[in-house]
């Protein structure tokens, strides 16, 4: 019972967090790199499957809530979106591309489940480089609100495993880790232009 209020509270977490992210996209204050969102979103409903074969429970459906929003992002970032794309993000998404037809062939959940987790984790350096350099095109609150849901999806995960457990723990890490990026960017820019 308590891991079905966790797992429905980091779902219902997902979509408050993006609500501020979609709302600033709209304004053209969030600007995606839809090469990042394209990634996850594919991606997110192979993984969910594979951690629903885990016997995860409801902690899953957080990825799947995910994968979902991902689509809707991508969709608004091909109008509003970052069109700063350069050869090194499209090396990356071509990569993740190609990489995910090797999970095809892992005949193992697990192995599976490794592979696709990395591809996404490739997908994030398009995003990471461009808010590197631009960290105001980014939504703070729904980067670090990610972090904190993820943390509530493995505690509402029916089984710990890797294949339930290596998806949230990868993203809650580096969606607090990229919180604080955005944070400590957006300081060390602010400062260089007072200077």
């Amino acid at each position: 019972m308590i891991k079905n209020l966790f797992g429905i509270t980091a779902i219902i977490l997902a979509f408050v967090a993006y609500i501020p992210y979609i709302g600033d996209i709209v304004k053209g204050k969030t600007q995606p790199h839809v090469y990042s969102w394209l990634v996850w979103g594919l991606l997110g409903f192979i993984i969910f499957a594979l951690q629903m074969e885990g016997n995860a429970g409801v902690g899953a459906y957080v990825t799947l809530s995910a994968s979902l929003i991902s689509v809707a992002i991508v969709v608004l970032g091909i109008k509003k979106g970052d069109k700063d794309i350069t050869l090194l993000d499209t090396v990356f998404l071509l990569t993740a591309i190609a990489a995910t037809f090797l999970w095809l062939f892992a005949k193992q959940p697990t192995l599976s489940l490794i592979l696709l987790v990395l591809i996404e984790l490739f997908g994030f350096f398009p995003t990471v480089r461009k808010s590197w350099n631009k960290p105001d095109q980014e939504t703070l609150f729904t980067w670090g609100l990610n972090g904190f849901r993820y943390c509530l999806s493995i505690i509402a995960l029916k089984n710990y495993n890797t294949l339930t457990l290596l998806y949230p723990a990868a993203w809650a890490m580096c969606n607090i880790m990229f919180s604080l990026m955005l944070v400590i960017r957006r300081r060390e820019l602010r400062n260089r232009a007072k200077e």
